[in-house]
């Protein structure tokens, strides 16, 4: 694998995950801003429901990676795609022990 393409990829999961990792953990933080749905101060209570908000923001990762690709030359493209879309694989896959980590028991 490219390690261009490698490592914006990984800086960009890493980042799109980290806050995911603190903003489900406790109780909800931050302060509603107007016009924000009050959902989006509720925290995950359920294993089932953390799981479902991780395969979503997996999925948004996805769709930002893919974006970012198609900002890359077209001879890097391809290649670009290729590497978001295994890690997105790889992602869904470890989703569950990503769940663990982020909410120990």
């Amino acid at each position: 694998m490219n390690k261009l393409v490698a490592t914006p990829l990984t800086a960009l999961l890493l980042a799109c995950a980290a806050p995911w990792s603190l903003a489900q953990t406790g109780t909800p933080t931050g302060t509603p801003q107007a016009g924000d749905p009050a959902r989006w101060y509720q925290a995950d209570s359920t294993p089932q429901a953390q799981l479902r908000t991780l395969h979503k923001e997996i999925g948004a990762a996805l769709g930002e990676a893919k974006k970012a690709c198609r900002q890359e030359a077209p001879s890097d493209r391809s290649a670009c795609l290729k590497a978001a879309q295994d890690t997105y694989r790889q992602d869904m896959a470890n989703a569950q022990a990503l769940r663990d980590a982020a909410h120990p028991k």
